[in-house]
């Protein structure tokens, strides 16, 4: 394995620790529009916390796929054809996710302006659940053949481990949701959501407890690195510790980067365990996919590495100018006008 291979390898892992810190407390903000607020107003002042960021922030996945597509093109081929379905479920939600934000503003009756409000529910609440059932039934293992094809039943998709994975990414997104609307909002809103955040924290202890004994009986990661994914596990127990301590003391700011690192985590837990391979094989470690024999070659992985270190800090410095202009809190004001107080 060379050091450009091994580096891609981490760079598509932090494009998934940047889309998940950043899309997750979208989705989670699009799930809040059914479970926490009581009237459109309310629902307009919510949604208006992500109205400038959301599609920024899923460029992130554009970029990942962009990336695992030049630089892993084995790994690629083998995850988008063995997980057609699943990504193609995802795809839909992330559309009619999109769409709905526009849509829904342009309705002229309560009736079709509540069915793209329900849309942008359920285009908030699949993709999350469809990625967390997509990784975790991916680190069990797929019957994956010499070919590099996955020939596999629907209980290798969908199976304990996987729903469980699936739940789990859900819920720290909806919660990572309610602790940015802590962080972006004003009145009522802002205080029903730090009292749901409150009665949530207990489901996602019992489930990162699941999660983690899971990960011990379905993975090999605490037999081929204990050290290393024992270490990352109690990482992201203790963000979620912290998390819930800022939620009690009102501490918004603490919770908000909690949850993120609670969702890192995962995804860093995840690619530890799967190196040095990109695919694990439920047959046998001789038909394992590894980072060695999935990657282009050195020429194309050089040439990645400029542009990519050329562009980034340009791209970084442009969202963080984002929130930086968008980053006052938004309450209800009079009339149903939204006022914007730093």
């Amino acid at each position: 394995m060379s050091g450009l291979q091994l580096l891609w390898f981490i760079l598509i892992a932090v494009l998934f620790i940047g889309f998940f810190f950043l899309e997750g407390f979208d989705y989670g903000v699009g799930m809040a529009t059914r479970f926490l607020v009581k009237n459109e107003e309310e629902r307009d002042q919510v949604i208006e916390t992500i109205g400038p960021v959301w599609d920024g922030n899923e460029v992130w996945l554009l970029t990942a796929g962009g990336a695992m597509f030049a630089s892993f093109p084995e790994w690629y081929a083998t995850l988008f054809s063995g997980y057609y379905i699943i990504l193609f479920l995802i795809l839909v939600g992330l559309i009619i996710r999109g769409v709905s934000f526009e849509f829904r503003e342009k309705m002229e009756t309560a009736k079709s302006r509540n069915f793209w409000n329900w849309t942008l529910f359920i285009g908030s609440i699949l993709p999350p659940f469809l990625f967390g059932l997509m990784f975790t039934s991916m680190v069990r293992g797929m019957p994956l053949a010499a070919d590099k094809g996955i020939y596999a039943s629907f209980g290798d998709y969908v199976n304990l481990f996987s729903v469980v994975g699936g739940v789990a990414v859900t819920l720290i997104c909806f919660l990572h949701g309610l602790n940015y609307i802590r962080l972006k909002t004003e009145g009522s809103v802002r205080e029903r959501a730090q009292k749901l955040s409150k009665r949530l924290y207990p489901v996602l202890f019992v489930g990162l407890v699941v999660f983690a004994v899971l990960v011990y009986l379905e993975t090999d990661f605490i037999q081929a690195r204990p050290v290393s994914s024992l270490a990352i596990l109690a990482g992201i127990v203790l963000c979620a510790c912290l998390s819930a301590y800022g939620t009690w003391k009102d501490k918004e700011l603490l919770s908000f980067l909690t949850t993120g690192f609670v969702l890192a985590g995962v995804v860093v837990l995840i690619f530890n365990g799967l190196f040095p391979r990109v695919m694990i094989s439920s047959l046998g470690s001789s038909t394992d996919l590894l980072i060695k024999n999935a990657s282009s070659t050195p020429y194309t992985l050089s040439l990645m590495s400029k542009i990519a270190f050329t562009i980034l800090p340009f791209v970084l410095a442009y969202q963080a100018w984002s929130y930086y202009i968008f980053g006052k809190r938004i309450g209800l004001g009079k009339g149903g006008a939204y006022s914007h107080d730093g």
